[in-house]
This record gives structure tokens, sequence and C-alpha cells, in this order.
């Protein structure tokens, strides 16, 4: 997945860092122009949302409501 948005080549807005979820690290992001953030979730395998139902929550929700990570 990493190789294919930066196939796409996008320039960066902002560089990797970690989003967090209740003071604690809850995953990494980078942003990149044309509105497109890429974002991990820590802990999570293939299936994120059953492997960290709540940290994915927390993200899909701020995308929703076009909030930063």
């Amino acid at each position: 997945t990493q190789a294919w948005v930066r196939s796409l080549g996008f320039p960066i807005v902002d560089e990797w860092r970690a989003w967090h979820l209740h003071g604690q690290s809850a995953g990494f992001t980078v942003s990149y122009t044309n509105n497109m953030t890429f974002a991990t979730v820590k802990g999570a395998g293939h299936t994120a949302p059953e492997y960290e139902p709540e940290k994915c929550f927390a993200m899909f929700s701020r995308w929703i409501l076009n909030q930063p990570l």
C-alpha cells in the first residue's frame, strides 16, 4: 500500500508523525497534496477494526468530521 501511495507522486505536506488517542500513540500518518492522508493503526493487523476497534473508530470519525489525526 505504501509503495502504491508513493507511486502517485503527490508531494508530501506533513511528514510521518504519530497520531494520538487518549494521549498515547495510536498509529502514524503522512499527508499529501490533493487532500490525501495515509494512516496506520498501531497494533492492528489486516482487519484493523477487529484488532483495534477504538483506534479505528477514532480515525474514521476524525476523517468523516474532516478533523486532523
